[in-house]
């Protein structure tokens, strides 16, 4: 699916529309990205609920794991989203509360990074890393989803702007958009899946080195 987007994204055309122009194609890439973290992160949280419940290690490594990758699609989400900002409003970054809310919420997370690493105790390091990523994962959606449509803002669907759906995505560019975003999610799934089995390799030779 990501292959098809990549071919028929820059292959199709596009509307006509002031300022945007060619850049229109972008939201191929930009878009589903974000999607794919946000996919991450909840699964990131699910786990965490999990390991709540029972304690169980592999919940904790899933949601250390997905985490990860979520933070790696939010970095392109950032580049991507940077590039195009560059060419349609004229600068890299811009005192926009979307923005800035991810921003914030990149830190929240990458403090969730830090945090793991502050307690040598596996179990108290599963806990209370379990408990911030909840918090994290809520804190991401009210500064990323919540309050950037309550204020002024110049990313799409927020502020008072059209979504990109609602006023210049036509048929054309919708049988590309939907692929791409189902695509990013499965291959962002598949580095998951990827690394879960290596550290589940990694406890596996660690417990029998001990032995």
């Amino acid at each position: 699916m990501v292959l098809y987007s990549l071919i028929f994204g820059f292959i199709l055309p596009v509307p006509h529309l002031n300022i945007l122009n060619e850049t229109i194609r972008n939201v191929y890439f930009h878009v589903p990205m974000w999607f794919t973290m946000m996919t991450l992160m909840g699964i990131s949280m699910y786990y965490s609920i999990r390991h709540l419940g029972g304690f169980k290690p592999i919940h904790d490594v899933m949601a250390l794991e997905s985490a990860k990758i979520g933070i790696l699609f939010s970095m392109l989400g950032l580049v991507t989203g940077s590039l195009w900002a560059k060419y349609t409003w004229g600068t890299w970054w811009t005192n926009d509360t979307k923005l800035n809310g991810v921003a914030i919420s990149l830190l929240i997370y990458l403090a969730y990074f830090i945090l793991r690493g502050s307690f040598p105790d596996e179990q108290k390091r599963g806990r209370v890393s379990a408990i911030y990523n909840i918090f994290a994962f809520v804190m991401m959606i009210v500064f990323i989803m919540i309050l950037p449509r309550m204020t002024v803002s110049l990313h799409p669907g927020n502020g008072g702007n059209p979504a990109f759906g609602k006023y210049d995505l036509d048929n054309t560019m919708r049988a590309v958009f939907y692929p791409a975003i189902a695509g990013w999610i499965i291959i962002g799934l598949w580095i998951f899946q990827l690394n879960v089995r290596i550290e589940k390799i990694k406890h596996y030779l660690s417990y029998h080195e001990k032995i």
